[in-house]
């Protein structure tokens, strides 16, 4: 019964706020001439009753109706220039019926149909300890038990993937990590955790990811996840072959009706169009038989052999500042020959055809945090 009170003292109060300005209106509507109108015709009536009574003169009653003529008719000017306005007491009317029952009405048949005033209040503590299906119930929830328990290894294996569905990326990678110190790795977790470090980074796979999907292989090797972002990573590093082939190793091993299969396909259709199946000899990699013959040659020559084919691809680049792979490629190169001050002049050479804030861009940037390099072609 309290609520229906609360309910009725509530919509009186809504009522009054909305009908205030409607009253205010009809008020301002009313034409104060009007009433002159009232008054000097009855005057002019007076006057003539006078007038045949003999109480005023002819000449006095001419002047008089003459005087309140003119007022009378610059008091009905008055009004007819108002006439508009006094039109609006009929709509203002409606407005104050619609306001008095029609809202109150629409909104009593809306809570009848869809409230409850029957049913308790829910506070916080009652609906963490029974969430049902709300999932931000439920991160509380296991949020609050975390912090009682850190080293719950169960509650950051559930609640990682959580993270990771609801957007809270950081949050994921951080849970992932914490499951796989407490329970062990597994490829779920491996994955998981690479997979939110692969999100922050804006899509690149980075070393600290990589390293987290070759765990993962090392105990589940058909791992299609991993070997997935493996093979993004490998394309992400210029080393378009070697990815084409991990792609083409997954669809080997994967069922028919993978649902990953359209994208691994998606990827593989890309690398064959841009020319990943070149010859390795014309994008600067070694032959099969280079790599035979490096294995007999000593440090020196082997050395020799590689800072060629550098220069080969360091020339081929010239000719052909577009080709993204071939700019990663020499960036490495460089750097693994300890050749740090050519592999910054190359990134810097590189982010001058590709620009940081595009997608070959950052894989040139997070290419050159790896090696230790700095954006602007320096070296840490």
């Amino acid at each position: 019964m309290l609520f229906w009170i609360l309910v009725a003292i509530l919509t009186a109060a809504v009522a009054a706020v909305l009908l205030l300005p409607l009253l205010r209106a009809s008020a301002e509507a009313e034409v104060p001439q009007s009433h002159d109108v009232e008054v000097y015709r009855d005057q002019i009536d007076e006057l003539k009753r006078d007038e045949k009574n003999g109480l005023i003169s002819g000449e006095d009653a001419e002047f008089a109706r003459a005087e309140v003529a003119r007022r009378l008719l610059a008091a009905t000017d008055a009004v007819q220039a108002v006439a508009p306005i006094r039109q609006a007491p009929r709509s203002n009317r409606l407005a104050q019926l619609a306001v008095v029952l029609v809202l109150p009405a629409i909104g009593l048949c809306l809570y009848l149909r869809t409230g409850n005033p029957d049913v308790p209040d829910a506070p916080l503590a009652a609906r963490l300890a029974n969430p049902g299906n709300d999932m931000n119930i439920l991160i509380a929830r296991a949020e609050q038990q975390l912090v009682a328990n850190p080293e719950d290894g169960a509650g950051w294996d559930v609640l990682a993937p959580i993270y990771y569905r609801s957007g809270r990326i950081e949050d994921a990678a951080a849970a992932f990590q914490n499951a796989i110190r407490i329970l062990g790795p597994t490829p779920a977790r491996l994955d998981g955790y690479a997979e939110s470090l692969i999100a922050l980074s804006g899509g690149l796979v980075t070393s600290e990811a990589q390293q987290a999907l070759q765990k993962s292989l090392a105990i589940e090797p058909n791992d299609p996840r991993a070997q997935f972002y493996l093979a993004v990573g490998l394309k992400q590093e210029g080393k378009a072959p070697e990815a084409l082939s991990a792609f083409q190793e997954i669809v080997k091993i994967s069922p028919a009706n993978a649902p990953w299969l359209p994208l691994v396909n998606e990827h593989i259709a890309g690398l064959k169009r841009d020319g990943a199946v070149a010859s390795a000899t014309e994008t600067g990699n070694p032959t099969g038989e280079d790599i035979a013959a490096a294995q007999t040659m000593t440090a020196g020559d082997r050395t020799a052999m590689i800072e060629g084919m550098v220069e080969s691809l360091a020339a081929k680049l010239k000719d052909d500042p577009k080709n993204f792979e071939g700019w990663m490629r020499i960036i490495r190169s460089y750097s693994v020959l300890g050749q740090k001050e050519k592999a910054a002049e190359a990134l810097k050479q590189g982010l001058a055809v590709f620009p940081a804030d595009g997608n070959e861009g950052k894989q040139l940037q997070v290419l050159a945090g790896e090696l230790g390099l700095t954006a602007d072609g320096g070296v840490k």
